[in-house]
């Protein structure tokens, strides 16, 4: 893995030098038994903090501690899921509506009381209309009934699978005030980023570039909740920084392997500190390989077949992800209880038999050994996905395709491949999100418009795949959609619209007084009304 050429002595030097040039009220560590303040690494700061506008990791990482969903991921809890702003839900048998019971007595940081209107203004006014995920899964909510304060039943305009929105639930369902955005431009409410919620910590400030800071809710619903009294994100863009402010006791946590990888083995043996790879089981990354099949040679089966066989996936994930990863069978990640199958197509890595495959599909080499040459754009997001573009493009030069490597930073990245389908190969890094039907399918189905994100913009078409899609979007019984989803597999990987390459989720190190760390499959990006400081 590439890393920074720094000492040790300047990176816990620099470390030091940026904790005292921010702002923050000083830290005191003597605490109580359990609450304090936790000091976490950002190597972000996103444009926007409202989640139910733009459902991603980067957001929630922030404001899923003061704006709560409906319900949240759990490794215990029913169905996987813990109640939060509902305490229950349950779908009609035809399809046409779900109905939630929500939380009594809970109130917004302002004091306002929390509504079934809230719920209703969030679903048609934001969710559906501009959430950038529940477009998809809020496509047919046709309105919200609210019979009572605290009750919200969904009416769906065609049967929608209870299934997919229970699954949605964590990730799609952020819940904010009515009062505050009604009447409003709602994406440029100033709200979006310093948001009102009604979770066990309030936003309290942000200053550009240093940190944010969070303060306990004093009027939270949940009992004895929150358990810190404040969380400070450090904003640390140098991910070579976060291990160095560990080991100095500058922060107290970093999440989403703010500490590279290449670190890992080395921090893992300073004392105070722990390794925790749990609490991403429901944010699962995928390494994909994306294919513009407007290219003659790229809509050639042949051709994607030998660009499968020539990538080695054990080796990407012992020395790209060092260990950290799983090589990937297809458009599910196998630790999905609910729709992974194995049983699918397999392209072993075998040069030799991509080198046979291109010249059956009538490429042959020419001169210097080149069959032809192609774009590859890596997605800037992370260092992996830099990396796997540098050995993708070693792996196409062993079977004669020539790739010229195009780095652009995020926004030029997109504009590129999802706007205006200017490569030919790029690699992006979806997130399964515990649903195909929720940032997966988009990925090969036909017809998305230009612009969306982590889309199918290479321009495959396939009826038969889109028929199925639309088929498992509109099946009810749970046993038959998720066999329908097998047999999604089997032809994703069997026609190769892209290549699915390694998954993997985030590491998490902390000192080891931070308590309640990596309880939820979702932890990083979940409420921490249950996490403290041990002292």
């Amino acid at each position: 893995m590439a890393g920074f050429e720094i000492s040790r002595r300047k990176l816990l030097a620099g470390s030091a030098f940026l904790l005292a040039s921010t702002a923050l009220p000083s830290i005191g560590w003597a605490q109580a038994k359990k609450g304090g303040r936790l000091v976490v690494a950002a190597d972000s700061e996103p444009r926007n903090l409202n989640p139910a506008i733009v459902a991603s990791n980067g957001v929630f990482f922030v404001s899923s501690k003061v704006i709560e969903p409906l319900a949240e991921a759990s490794f215990d809890g029913e169905g996987g899921l813990d109640a939060r702003l509902a305490t229950s839900w349950e779908g009609s048998e035809d399809g046409l509506s779900v109905t939630f019971k929500l939380r009594e007595g809970v109130t917004w940081h302002d004091g306002k009381p929390f509504t079934s209107a809230d719920v209703a203004f969030s679903a048609l006014n934001i969710w559906k209309p501009l959430q950038n995920l529940g477009r998809v899964v809020f496509k047919d909510l046709d309105s919200v009934e609210t019979p009572d304060e605290h009750t919200a039943i969904f009416k769906f305009a065609k049967p929608t699978p209870f299934q997919l929105i229970r699954n949605a639930l964590p990730a799609l369902t952020a819940v904010v005030p009515k009062h505050i955005y009604e009447g409003t431009n709602i994406a440029e409410n100033p709200a979006n980023n310093a948001p009102v919620g009604t979770g066990p910590f309030k936003f309290a400030e942000h200053k550009a570039g240093e940190y944010y800071r969070l303060e306990r809710n004093d009027t939270y619903w949940g009992e004895g909740q929150p358990q810190l009294d404040e969380i400070i994100y450090r904003v640390l863009p140098d991910r070579a920084a976060a291990a160095g402010a560990l080991e100095a006791e500058e922060i107290q946590l970093a999440a989403f392997s703010a500490v590279p990888l290449a670190d890992l083995e080395r921090i893992s043996k300073v004392p105070g500190i722990k390794v925790i790879p749990e609490g991403y089981e429901a944010l699962t990354y995928q390494l994909v390989v994306e294919i513009n099949h407007r290219r003659k040679e790229l809509a050639d089966p042949k051709v994607r077949q030998a660009i499968a066989h020539a990538i080695d996936r054990d080796f990407v994930v012992k020395t790209i992800f060092l260990g950290y990863a799983k090589p990937a069978t297809g458009p599910v990640p196998q630790n999905d209880k609910q729709f992974y199958t194995a049983d699918v197509p397999a392209y072993a890595f075998d040069v030799a038999k991509a080198n046979a495959l291109l010249d059956e599909a009538g490429y042959s080499r020419g001169e210097g050994g080149k069959r032809f040459s192609l774009k590859l754009l890596p997605a800037p997001y992370f260092n992996e996905t830099k990396q796997f573009g540098d050995y993708l493009r070693q792996a196409l030069a062993e079977i004669g395709i020539d790739a010229e490597l195009v780095n652009n930073d995020s926004a030029a990245h997109q504009k590129a491949v999802y706007t205006e389908h200017a490569f030919d190969l790029a690699i992006a890094p979806p997130v399964f999100r515990g649903d195909p039907a929720i940032s997966t399918t988009i990925l090969v189905q036909s017809g998305i418009p230009d612009g969306v994100p982590f889309s199918n913009q290479g321009g495959y078409k396939n009826a038969e795949l889109d028929a199925l899609i639309t088929k498992a979007a509109e099946t009810l019984d749970p046993a038959a959609r998720i066999e329908l989803y097998k047999e999604f597999q089997k032809k994703v990987v069997a026609d190769l619209p892209l290549i699915n390459v390694a998954e993997w989720g985030f590491i998490t190190v902390a000192r080891d007084n931070v308590k309640n760390v990596s309880n939820n499959p979702r932890w990083a990006v979940s409420n921490w009304a249950d996490t403290y400081v041990e002292t």
